[in-house]
């Protein structure tokens, strides 16, 4: 297969994510994608075999972001600040990258170690960051998916426009991280 020159896998997963965050998910198709490279559809195949490597490296994208954001985030914090360092990271990538956050939640297949070890660096991230403490392994697994819990029910209620209350839901998130932190001290 001849690739078109000007065009790489690169651009097409830019252009993949951008729609992805502008317009959802269900709107990353080979006709979308095509249209915005100005290019015709069958061409996208001279570079991508199709919609599962597409999503495969769109997913792998959305992983390698978001561990950066948050490792970023909370560089040299410890405890209680790095929870909420982390904390509003993860929100803010969900806030910015909506398309490419939801890629972020699914458990990876096993077949893609890529994207499985991409997926453990930011479950490795959080335990580092709950670790200190103190809790035991049993503990420390619940407290991980927990906060994991936490950090994207907020964001899945606030993407769908689910909080209507007049008060400040940064606020209300700031309040709900700190009653998760009292729960892990007892």
């Amino acid at each position: 297969m001849s690739k078109r020159a000007g065009i790489v896998v690169d651009d097409i997963i830019r252009v993949a994510a951008e729609i992805a965050d502008a317009n959802g998910l269900q709107e990353v198709t080979m006709a979308n994608l095509a249209k915005r490279l100005r290019i015709k559809s069958p061409s996208l195949y001279n570079h991508i075999s199709g919609l599962s490597e597409l999503f495969n490296r769109l997913t792998l994208l959305a992983l390698e972001n978001f561990y950066a954001q948050l490792k970023e985030a909370t560089l040299g914090l410890e405890k209680k600040e790095a929870i909420h360092a982390l904390s509003k990271s993860y929100i803010e990538f969900a806030r910015n990258h909506p398309g490419l956050y939801e890629l972020t939640i699914k458990a990876p297949n096993p077949k893609q170690k890529d994207i499985v070890n991409m997926a453990d660096k930011i479950i490795a991230l959080i335990r580092g960051i709950l670790s200190p403490f103190g809790l035991a392994e049993e503990k420390l697994i619940h407290a991980i998916r927990g906060f994991r819990s936490l950090l994207h029910g907020f964001a899945s209620i606030e993407l769908k426009g689910g909080f209507g209350l007049p008060v400040d839901t940064d606020k209300s998130f700031i309040f709900l991280v700190d009653a998760f932190l009292r729960g892990i001290k007892e």
